[in-house]
């Protein structure tokens, strides 16, 4: 199969996650554009960074119109989160590829196992900007240090401890994916290795137009089913990538 049809497919299949799930994008780019598409480490990092922006801020869009962002909550998250991203980004470059893989592996599946739990019958939570400033400022670390952007993690944090509706969660992570993950490419400009437009440039178009279906679908499935169906599949990188680095 052609490189830019193995392109194509691979960039569809992340739109539909970030459109339908709000995250796992990134997880699902890095491996792709690595085993599938020939890219060095640092450079599938650099490029899923340009390839999940772009792909976050305009199915961001999408969501607003529909009034499944909660555009406070999210700005404080995104903005707390932009010197950690940052700061971590650039201390990423000086860490082992090994110890960064097994590092965004572990927290992918903790992160799939919280949103595998029973959903809470409680009624939605007061947000308070302090326990959202805190939460933001960890995501953009973590998203600095793995270079993604964070909506695998953002999801069940809007959801368990902030409150938040699932779809809104999904919308509003959009937000925090756009912020934090350009603010990691900031941080590693000049840093990402060869980049290979002629396979970004489809990627980045196919996931655009896969976002765009993948929120339709999200329309039509329950917010209980989205949570299952991001965990496992965060369950099922996280296990591939573990086996990777063990081998």
């Amino acid at each position: 199969m052609s490189t830019l049809i193995l392109a194509l497919i691979a960039g569809a299949v992340i739109g539909l996650a970030l459109g339908a799930l709000g995250g796992g994008g990134s997880v699902l780019a890095v491996p792709a554009l690595i085993y599938l598409l020939g890219f060095s480490p640092a450079a599938a990092t650099t490029a899923s960074l340009i390839i999940v922006t772009a792909t976050s801020a305009t199915t961001l869009y999408a969501h607003a119109r529909d009034g499944n962002v909660a555009w406070k909550t999210g700005t404080l998250f995104a903005a707390a989160g932009v010197v950690p991203a940052f700061l971590a980004g650039a201390a990423a470059s000086h860490l082992p590829t090994v110890a960064l893989t097994a590092a965004f592996a572990v927290i992918a599946a903790l992160a799939a196992l919280r949103m595998l739990r029973p959903s809470s019958t409680e009624p939605p939570k007061r947000i308070r900007p302090v326990k959202a400033a805190g939460a933001g400022a960890g995501l953009g670390a973590v998203t600095g240090f793995l270079g993604v952007g964070g909506g695998f993690l953002a999801v069940p944090a809007l959801v368990s401890v902030l409150g938040l509706r699932m779809k809104q969660a999904v919308g509003t992570s959009l937000l925090v994916i756009t912020v934090n993950s350009l603010t990691a490419l900031t941080a590693r400009t000049g840093t990402g290795g060869d980049l290979r437009w002629e396979v970004i440039a489809p990627f980045t178009g196919a996931a655009i137009l896969g976002a765009w279906d993948g929120k339709r679908l999200a329309a039509k499935i329950t917010g209980q089913a989205l949570q299952r169906v991001f965990a496992f599949v965060l369950l099922a990188v996280a296990a591939f990538m573990l086996v990777d680095v063990i081998a």
